[in-house]
């Protein structure tokens, strides 16, 4: 009999158990991860968001492993810890190497060679089981490219059970040699059960604190999600004792399955408010699903279960792990192709389709075959055993080669080294349109490889609060010992006219005293946002900085004024506006820049490099101004009943009259999607400084 499996394990709730104490083969969860699958699989390809499908495989996989685990610790078998990690491997890793090697390629096909070094690292950290950490680590850190694009990014949750199951291997073989030691090897089960428990309870406490407070990291952090692996290991412990009324079980049947079918329309928001207490939705459906058939009770096994147990729902459940595998990278390409942030019906129907055929090869070809010791089975089952595994060594090794060779070369330097790349004669940047210097044929500075490192200070000085910094940071520029003192506030989208401030500065001294976090624009807004990603903190840290400028008493503030509208053009948003007024009621005089334009087609944002790296030029790879820009600088209206706000505008010294392109006097302007480079931001200091001399007053 095959073992009931859950995506990353294939773990049977009765393998290994003693005769006696064996219980029945679970076809429902199969059938509730076929579902589980299916649920995960329309969200991501039309819905573009999460279903609580992963939430439930957490669930499973913890169950089954836990369930495994006390089995074979009980059992008293020598050696069975290497065992498991053998088994585990062996079911793991096949599938994994040959859905990554299939994204090495179709990387170098389809996405431009910018992109290769992201891609590589996160095939290397997919390997190694730490891709949700990779992927935190990027979200914090601001320049990076978006985690959301990636073809691999769906894997963070394996990463999760991959660790998951490490800890696990370690607590119940702990606890087994404890109790082994105490001559009570009957102990086992409630030894872990107590660990698992307070485990369980810390891991949702600060679950629930960091979708408050950290979010952006709390999505991928496993000791978030444990708590969701944790509720199924706690059922693994506990079912064998549990003996429920036939009524309650149909209950927690019918509640379960419903739960589970309709998380995503109920959460719609799940990306921010997974793992917290959100996800008890979710994780209490799988968790009422499992209990509600158990070894030896009477009464017959609920509908609901019944139905999960179809022959259809089975068959999707023995494909899960590698459906899960397929299906994101070939969205994430197939939307790539299309430059769409979302694929359509024919497009869906596609990468549906292909994604399940794809699993059904994976799972015929390379795991079925893999699944047994090479020495069982006949004659007839060892060539395919052996086939595989040729097959899925021949793609381990050159993909992780090419991937470590790649980051070796590509790998990331020490941002101050722009910083002397360009000199204004053979580069002048933003005077070529503010002036109309004419530059001479130059190479383009810095180049589609290097545009990543042309940050602004602030960034590799650490002087600019991350996402998951809730303190107030600040650092000071320019001319230390000055008397007069410009305060930059605000996001990242102030921090990249701190180059052209510092030019200044040099010849006017001033000091620039920078109070910056990432993605927070000074706010009193309670649900700011990035890219759809909440920052809690954002108001308390605004809220906070409005006050030391009000005890700092610098003499001018520097910050955007606008921001842009995903249906084209930009806007002065309300919440702004009482800014200035909490500024204005300290005494505060301000300085509000419009925004420089955010590349983007549509509501597709793109980077400026990976749009010249695929064989864009600098007109095509820009943006019509109408849709970067309202015909008025938007600040100037609402700025008219603020006498302390004084609004600018260098859109002219960022844009030609028609046209936002990527790169004007042989200067890239963007590093990213929006942010300037800092040999731009150099370039503006004479036309922000002649905007700048008849506010200011210093020169």
């Amino acid at each position: 009999m095959n073992s009931a499996s859950v995506p990353g394990t294939g773990l049977a709730l009765g393998a290994h158990a003693p005769a006696a104490k064996r219980v029945s083969y679970r076809f429902d969860l199969d059938g509730l991860r076929g579902l589980a699958i299916a649920l995960v699989v329309v969200f991501h390809v039309w819905f573009g968001r999460v279903s609580g499908g992963v939430d439930v495989f957490l669930v499973l996989s913890g169950f089954f492993f836990t369930g495994l685990l006390i089995r074979r610790a009980e059992s008293g078998e020598p050696g069975w810890v290497a065992a498991v990690l053998r088994r585990t491997l062996r079911r793991l890793l096949p599938a994994m190497v040959v859905v990554l090697a299939a994204v090495a390629v179709a990387t170098f096909v389809v996405l431009p060679y910018t992109r290769w070094a992201a891609v590589a690292a996160q095939i290397l950290a997919s390997l190694l089981y730490v891709q949700n950490w990779e992927l935190a680590l990027t979200w914090s850190d601001y320049l990076a490219a978006d985690p959301s694009v990636s073809p691999l990014q769906h894997l963070w949750s394996m990463s999760v059970q991959g660790q998951f199951y490490l800890l696990a291997l370690a607590v119940v073989a702990g606890a087994a040699w404890v109790c082994a030691r105490a001559g009570r090897p009957d102990l086992v089960r409630r030894t872990v059960g107590a660990v698992v428990a307070v485990l369980a309870l810390a891991s949702f406490g600060y679950a629930a604190h960091g979708v408050s407070t950290q979010q952006g990291w709390n999505y991928y952090d496993s000791l978030a999600r444990g708590w969701e692996l944790l509720a199924g290991a706690m059922i693994a412990v506990l079912l064998p004792a549990l003996a429920l009324p036939s009524r309650l079980r149909l209950v927690l049947s019918v509640f379960g399955l419903a739960g589970v079918v309709l998380c995503g329309w109920i959460v719609v928001d799940g990306v921010n408010r997974f793992p917290g207490p959100a996800a008890l939705l979710p994780v209490g459906a799988a968790v009422a699903v499992v209990l509600a058939v158990a070894a030896g009770q009477d009464g017959p096994v609920p509908l609901p279960n019944r139905l999960l147990a179809r022959p259809v729902l089975r068959w999707l459940g023995d494909i899960a792990y590698p459906l899960y595998l397929w299906h994101w990278p070939i969205l994430i390409f197939v939307l790539a192709e299309r430059g769409s942030p979302r694929a359509e019906v024919v497009d869906g129907s596609a990468v549906l389709a292909v994604s399940i055929v794809l699993a059904w090869l994976t799972h015929r070809w390379i795991e079925q075959p893999l699944r047994r010791p090479f020495g069982a089975g006949n004659a007839g089952g060892v060539w395919p055993r052996r086939v595989a595994a040729v097959t899925v060594v021949a793609l381990l090794v050159p993909t992780v080669a090419v991937s470590a060779g790649w980051q070796a070369v590509a790998g990331r330097a020490d941002p101050r080294v722009v910083a002397d790349w360009v000199e204004p004669v053979r580069y002048p940047g933003a005077e070529a349109l503010a002036s109309g210097v004419r530059a001479p044929r130059e190479p383009m500075r810095p180049s589609v490889f290097d545009a990543h490192l042309d940050v602004p200070p602030p960034t590799p000085d650490g002087c600019i609060a991350d996402w998951d910094t809730r303190a107030v940071v600040t650092c000071t520029y320019g001319d230390p010992d000055a008397d007069r003192t410009l305060a930059l506030v605000g996001s990242s989208h102030a921090e990249h006219w701190l180059p052209a401030l510092q030019g200044i500065a040099a010849e006017y001294p001033f000091r620039i005293q920078v109070y910056l976090k990432m993605g927070c624009p000074l706010t009193l807004a309670a649900d700011a946002t990035y890219k759809g990603q909440r920052i809690p903190d954002c108001r308390d840290w605004s809220t906070e900085v409005i006050e030391r400028l009000g005890s700092d008493r610098p003499d001018w503030v520097f910050t955007t004024g606008t921001r842009p509208l995903d249906s084209g053009g930009d806007e002065t948003p309300a919440d702004y506006l009482a800014v200035w007024s909490a500024l204005s009621d300290r005494g505060l005089n301000v300085v509000v820049v419009r925004d420089t334009p955010w590349l983007r087609r549509g509501t597709v944002r793109y980077r400026a490099a990976d749009c010249l790296a695929g064989g864009g030029d600098r007109i095509s790879c820009g943006m019509r101004r109408e849709d970067a820009l309202a015909p008025v600088n938007p600040a100037l209206a609402p700025a008219s009943a603020f006498p302390n706000v004084f609004p600018i505008d260098l859109s002219d010294a960022v844009c030609e009259p028609t046209l936002c392109s990527v790169e004007e006097g042989n200067i890239l302007i963007y590093h990213d999607e929006h942010h300037l480079t800092a040999s731009y931001s150099r370039s503006l200091a004479g036309p922000l400084s002649r905007k700048l001399g008849p506010i200011l007053g210093w020169w």
